[in-house]
Order: C-alpha cells, then sequence, then structure tokens
C-alpha cells in the first residue's frame, strides 16, 4: 500500500476500518475480548463462591469503605469519557487534540492505580487483610489486582502508542492501533463497574 494511502489528507469516516489490516484487527480484537470476558467471568463466579469464606478474617463489611472507592470509580469513568473524545478527534483527522485528551486518559488511569495501590496498603498495614488471609482474600486480591494489571497494560499500551507515533502523526496504519486500545481500555472500565457493583456495592449490604 502507498505512502499517499496511508496517509490520506482526508481522513475517511471510519479510519479504524479503511484497510484490509485495520478490519482484521478490529475483528482479532473482538475474539481476544471475548477470551477475556470468559476469564473474568470466572473470576467473578470464584469471588461470589468464596466470599463469604473469612476464615475468621475480616469481613467483606469490616474492610469495605465506599468513599474511597467511588473516587477510583469516578475516575476510571472519567478517563473513558476522554478516550471517547480522543477517538472523536482522530475521526476529525485532529492528531494533537487526539494526543492531548489521550494523555488526560492515562494521568487519570494512573490516578486510579494509585488509589488501588494506597487500598491495598490499608488493607495489608491496617487490617492485616492479605492474599493468604482467607478464600475470600485470595478471590478478592486475584479479581480487583487481576483488573488492575489490565489496568496498567493499558496504560502501557496507550502510552506506546502515543510516543512512538508522535513524530509520525495520525495515518491509515496506526489509527486502527489507537482505535482497538480506546476499545479495550473502555472493557477495562465495564469491568470495573462490575467490580464496584459485586465487590462493593454488595460486599458493605
Amino acid at each position: 500500500m502507498s505512502n499517499d494511502t496511508l496517509n490520506p489528507k482526508v481522513m475517511p469516516e471510519e479510519p479504524e476500518k479503511a484497510t484490509l489490516e485495520g478490519k482484521n484487527k478490529f475483528l482479532g480484537f473482538w475474539f481476544f475480548l471475548g477470551g477475556e470476558t470468559v476469564l473474568f467471568a470466572s473470576l467473578f463466579g470464584t469471588f461470589l463462591a468464596l466470599r463469604n469464606s473469612t476464615n475468621g478474617g475480616p469481613s467483606s463489611q469490616e474492610l469495605f469503605g465506599l468513599d474511597l472507592v467511588f473516587i477510583m470509580t469516578m475516575l476510571l469513568l472519567t478517563s473513558s469519557l476522554t478516550s471517547v473524545v480522543a477517538i472523536y478527534q482522530m475521526k476529525k483527522n485532529n492528531f494533537a487534540k487526539m494526543q492531548a485528551w489521550l494523555a488526560i486518559t492515562v494521568i487519570l488511569g494512573f490516578g486510579f492505580l494509585s488509589l488501588e495501590i494506597y487500598e491495598f496498603y490499608e488493607y495489608i498495614t491496617l487490617e492485616d487483610f492479605t492474599f493468604r488471609s482467607s478464600a475470600f482474600g485470595s478471590a478478592f486480591y486475584t479479581l480487583v489486582g487481576f483488573h488492575g494489571g489490565h489496568v496498567l497494560f493499558g496504560l502501557l499500551w496507550i502510552l506506546t502508542l502515543m510516543i512512538r507515533n508522535a513524530k509520525r502523526g495520525l495515518n491509515l496504519y496506526n489509527a486502527p492501533k489507537f482505535y482497538v486500545a480506546s476499545l479495550y481500555w473502555h472493557f477495562i472500565d465495564v469491568v470495573w463497574v462490575f467490580i464496584f457493583t459485586v465487590v462493593y456495592l454488595m460486599g458493605v449490604i
């Protein structure tokens, strides 16, 4: 494919699907997402089965407070919105604004991760609630920590795309990569909404 084809003066309406490679990336991502969904579903099922197995340790009612978790949720949901704006700017072929909104997304994402690490630190040091405390502890740290790992991966993915393409600008080759990374970020946000509901909200009731 020629350079002029990959770098059109006017971007098509859906630049992420304008090439065969882009369409293949888009399709492959949905298969990947299906596997991730099954994996998280199994972790949720395990958590629900073990959430009352505290082994004499602290229960979810004793541990969880919603103030910090609510702030974390707002950070992640806001980052999903900024990611939407970034892709909107991509479709308008405004690379600089897309990069700016992605940078805000990354900052919000790292804010979420920082609070999650702080939350774990408090549980471990103040409540003596560790991975080995009980089956409940193992299920909690596995589910929430696994999600946190996905958040970190998503942030590094977006950062890598931003840095590698800072001088190249936007084209039909990298547009699908930005788009798929944004979809992945939305998936992570949706999973967190389920964690917030199933783990924390149901945990304090």
